[in-house]
């Protein structure tokens, strides 16, 4: 097996017992600098009782208060920054899609911690020094687009910062600047790759060679046809503006997992009802707690993001524990007819159809007492312009897989290549209806 490419080898394939015992001399740093800097943790620390001396061990961690979305909100802009303002040297926000925004402060120290960690992201990825790296999320604000490019920039590679948008001329700099690596939401590659065709490009003309796709959830069916489509090796990533922005966690290129940065943040999952761990291996909510940020450490950040923990050893020879990729979010959770049904759950079933595009819209209504829910699927021309017994078929079988998938019985229509809208940056799959 020829030799693992990692950014940072030292820590990325450490002993266990090594990375434990630097996890919590980083945990019992960061828990007495939150108690002694920020005024909301001190008050939850004291109201249970917890001293930060007493945590002596990873295990302790579990007896520590979680911290929400609400809590970030409610002591906006500035409530949990652990250092003064003169300190801070870069401010984000998350998009505020749910609510008021929540706000991020990094240190001189936190910006070159979170290049370092996208760094270690996009070599996982297959991302060299000699790659040209077109960046295609929305740069301001948001996390993803600095995040990425700082980390590009760290291990040299050429960055275009082109941002999201005009999508045929993100295809026109892909030709004239040779772009090895794109960088953007998997569904924004989606919309680039058919734009290529409808441009008449020849794919094999370009240079590309590998995604770095992340910012929401997508299934394997999705990464599939993203690679075919742009041949490309596809990686997904995970990170979240909360924590730090883009590289808590990627793909390497034996894709069965995203490794986690474990030495700059602790991990949990855990019961999204009753908040109990899981067992490893079970689905559940990730919970985060910082490490080893100055600006703007969190302790058991809920995430809402629901995934499971992969503790068998990677091929790669990185001996960080990996999580899948995240398969939807507690809050993005359908109940529907007394059953939860993700939208993930649904794409994952579209995809292993022939004939259906990577294209869809789940609508929730609701007559009378009863929801209602119409799965709209883009199909072929060759499908949508056949005779009707066919097209019936067809949506015979989609509606009997989603049953079986989901539990509950939904409508399907059948539309027209680009008749759902396409969106450059997260795709909005869901539109609900009723008034709850």
């Amino acid at each position: 097996m020829e030799e693992v490419r990692c950014w940072e080898p030292e820590y990325e394939c450490m002993d266990r017992e090594d990375l434990e015992q630097l996890q919590l001399e980083r945990l019992q740093s960061t828990l007495t600098r939150v108690y002694r800097n920020v005024p909301f943790y001190r008050k939850k620390f004291d109201e249970l009782g917890i001293n930060p001396e007493d945590v002596t061990s990873l295990s302790d961690l579990r007896n520590l208060p979680f911290t929400t979305k609400d809590d970030l909100r409610e002591n906006y802009p500035y409530g949990l920054f652990a250092v003064p303002l003169r300190e801070v040297v870069r401010i984000h926000a998350s998009s505020g899609t749910t609510g008021m925004s929540t706000v991020v402060g990094y240190t001189k120290n936190d910006i070159k911690t979170w290049s370092n960690l996208v760094a270690r992201i996009l070599t996982a990825g297959g991302v060299t020094k000699d790659d040209v790296v077109q960046i295609a999320f929305g740069y301001g604000l948001f996390t993803g687009g600095f995040g990425l490019h700082y980390g590009a920039e760290r291990i040299g590679a050429s960055v275009i910062p082109i941002s999201s948008g005009n999508t045929r001329r993100q295809i026109k700099i892909m030709q004239d600047f040779k772009t090895t690596a794109l960088v953007c939401t998997p569904s924004y590659a989606l919309l680039i790759a058919d734009t290529i065709h409808e441009m008449g490009v020849n794919v094999n003309s370009l240079s590309l060679k590998y995604g770095l796709f992340g910012a929401e959830p997508w299934s394997e069916g999705m990464r599939k046809e993203i690679e075919e489509k742009l041949k490309i090796i596809a990686t997904d990533n995970y990170g979240l503006s909360e924590v730090m922005g883009p590289g808590v966690a990627g793909e390497c290129l034996e894709r069965n997992g995203l490794h986690i940065n474990e030495d700059h943040f602790l991990v949990e999952v855990v019961d999204p009802e009753t908040l109990e761990p899981v067992e490893p291996g079970e689905v559940g909510e990730l919970v985060i707690t910082t490490l080893t940020k100055e600006a703007f450490p969190v302790i058991r950040f809920r995430t809402r993001d629901l995934t499971r923990l992969i503790t068998e050893p990677c091929a790669c020879g990185r001996t960080s524990v990996r999580m899948s990729r995240v398969m939807g979010r507690t809050d993005d959770m359908l109940i529907i007819k007394g059953v939860n049904v993700f939208p993930s759950q649904i794409e994952a079933v579209l995809f292993e159809i022939e004939g259906t595009e990577p294209h869809y819209q789940i609508v929730i209504d609701r007559k009378g007492a009863l929801d209602e829910v119409t799965v709209y699927v883009e199909v072929s021309e060759s499908i949508f312009f056949d005779q009707m017994k066919k097209q019936r078929e067809m949506i015979e079988y989609i509606k009997k897989r989603l049953a079986a998938e989901l539990g509950i019985s939904v409508d399907v229509k059948l539309v027209e290549k680009k008749t759902l809208e396409r969106f450059e940056g997260k795709a909005k799959r869901v539109i609900d209806r009723r008034k709850l």
